[in-house]
């Protein structure tokens, strides 16, 4: 078996975040979503491979060579030109040859073990699903039926859904569907698991689902993102950086070396500064501000703040700001 963790997408709803970063390397707490990932696969002891595209290759191939995983690079520099998840499993197929494969999406945060994840695999398909409690949010997701561990039904992102269990971006499939990839794809079928998995079902694969629950966090969205933080951030992580006397920090936060908290300044909970930041009197928790930003005079709460930018006598509340900006209220 071969471990294949799925980070060539271009991230397109968390621009412009991501616009220049790829969302699997954006940071949780002291961590990067990556970072979580591998641990788990790690342990299993299989060969690893990240899927990128040639736009990210530059950042994730540091990563890889550190962690002793290879790197699957589509050339590909646009989100138009992507291949798309099943299109990138293929070429690492091409490239790797047929074997069972774990598949995992590299946006994705759970609480589950693939060790018990795997001790569930029979040699069938085997998706992880996730009760999300709303039919409303199971519509942005694959949503799947049940009869005991069997899949009867799997729609993708329906308008109406027959259950709130989603699928999650962890799957195995095992070489013989594996196998059937080009012919999935040289039908013209939409380039997605979701669609995937529906055909596979159509054309009488069986398919088994292993059930969790504690936290699921697939980070598409802002909302995801900063609700990622508070599971996550358990205990503060403060480098070295200059902090006033005046200022206060409410844990768990992390702030990175070289940030400056200066005035009467209050930071946390959960709060990532990044390296380099500068902040004075203001108030930030609920947000995640990106390396050698400068924040003065202002109240953030619950929003992702880009590297490079200045905020001035400003209150922020849910915004998602793009690197460079300089956003300011007259004195």
């Amino acid at each position: 078996m071969k471990a294949l963790i799925m980070a060539g997408g271009y991230a397109t709803r968390l621009w412009p975040i991501t616009k220049d970063n790829p969302k699997a390397l954006l940071p949780v707490g002291d961590r990067v979503i990556l970072d979580y990932i591998i641990e788990k696969v790690k342990e299993l002891e299989i060969e690893t491979y990240i899927s990128t595209n040639r736009f990210f290759e530059a950042q994730f191939r540091p990563y890889a060579e550190k962690h002793g995983i290879g790197l699957i690079v589509e050339d590909t520099l646009h989100e138009e030109e992507k291949l798309g998840t099943i299109g990138a499993m293929k070429k690492a197929v091409d490239e790797l040859g047929l074997d069972d494969y774990l598949v995992i999406a590299g946006d994705n945060l759970f609480s589950f073990s693939l060790g018990d994840f795997l001790r569930a695999y029979d040699g069938r398909t085997l998706i992880a699903v996730y009760d999300v409690g709303d039919p409303e949010l199971a519509r942005r997701y694959g949503v799947v039926v049940l009869e005991g561990d069997r899949v009867i039904s799997f729609e993708e992102k329906p308008p109406q859904p027959r259950s709130t269990l989603v699928s999650t971006g962890v799957y195995v499939f095992p070489r013989e569907v594996m196998e059937r990839i080009d012919d999935y794809l040289s039908n013209g079928n939409r380039d997605s698991p979701g669609y995937f998995l529906q055909w596979l079902l159509e054309k009488g694969e069986e398919i088994r689902a292993y059930r969790f629950s504690e936290y699921w966090y697939d980070i598409g969205s802002a909302d995801s993102y900063l609700e990622a933080l508070r599971t996550l951030l358990k205990e503060s992580h403060v480098e070295e950086i200059q902090i006033s006397p005046y200022a206060k920090i409410i844990p768990p936060v992390v702030i990175k070396r070289g940030a400056k908290i200066l005035g009467r300044s209050m930071i946390g909970p959960y709060a990532y500064i990044g390296e380099e930041c500068v902040i004075e009197n203001s108030d930030i928790s609920d947000s995640i501000i990106f390396r050698k930003t400068v924040i003065r005079n202002s109240t953030i709460w619950r929003s992702i703040i880009d590297e490079k930018c200045e905020i001035r006598n400003l209150e922020l509340r849910k915004s998602l700001v793009g690197g460079h900006a300089k956003i300011q209220r007259g004195e």
